[in-house]
């Protein structure tokens, strides 16, 4: 299993400019109240949407929700479809804006 991130470390990968395969896996109202650059992909649609991130199948791939919730689905689901280094943002974009 592959470990999870901090808000913390994503945070200075993006402070950074690095470049990394981010995804929002919340709802489009969520995202447009508040994104910090992640593509979205709400989680209910992530099923029908995998055909946009095949090409990451062996990258790594970020995700992140409010809490940590959705996306800890997200990284299972992802995992259960082949998917080899899914991290997590702990504590979600909540936990960010608070650093």
């Amino acid at each position: 299993m592959n470990e999870d991130i901090t808000c913390q470390d994503v945070k200075s990968r993006l402070d950074a400019g690095e470049k990394f395969n981010f995804i929002d896996v919340r709802e489009e109202w969520e995202f447009e109240e508040r994104n910090i650059g992640a593509q979205l992909i709400p989680l209910g649609e992530l099923p029908n949407r995998l055909s946009e991130i095949e090409h990451m199948k062996n990258e790594e791939i970020v995700v992140h929700c409010k809490s940590g919730g959705r996306s800890g689905q997200a990284k299972k689901f992802l995992n259960g479809q082949g998917y080899t280094n899914v991290r997590n943002m702990l504590g979600g974009i909540t936990a960010y804006m608070e650093l």
